[in-house]
């Protein structure tokens, strides 16, 4: 049988190591949650690339079948010279 001093100690072990592994399960359930967070704006962000890249694609395919405008004077300001 244990002394009362190993007996206490044994029981601090005990409590001290169900505390760790309690702590690395918190830790790997906040781990699983911040990759699934980051998957999924990894995924959000691949889906506005496409969008974006779609939509330039068509602005170049209208901007290239659409007929060229017409260039627009500028209009030059006349200065008085003094003299």
């Amino acid at each position: 049988m244990l002394r009362p001093t190993e007996a206490k100690a044994e029981e601090a072990r005990k409590k001290a190591r169900e505390l760790f592994q309690r702590d690395r399960a918190k830790d790997a359930e906040a781990i699983k949650e911040r990759e699934k967070a980051f998957t999924a704006q990894s995924a959000k962000t691949a889906k506005l690339k496409a969008l974006r890249l779609a939509r330039d694609e068509a602005d170049a395919a209208t901007a290239a079948a659409a007929p060229p405008k017409p260039a627009k004077k500028v209009a030059v300001k006349k200065t008085a010279k003094a003299s």
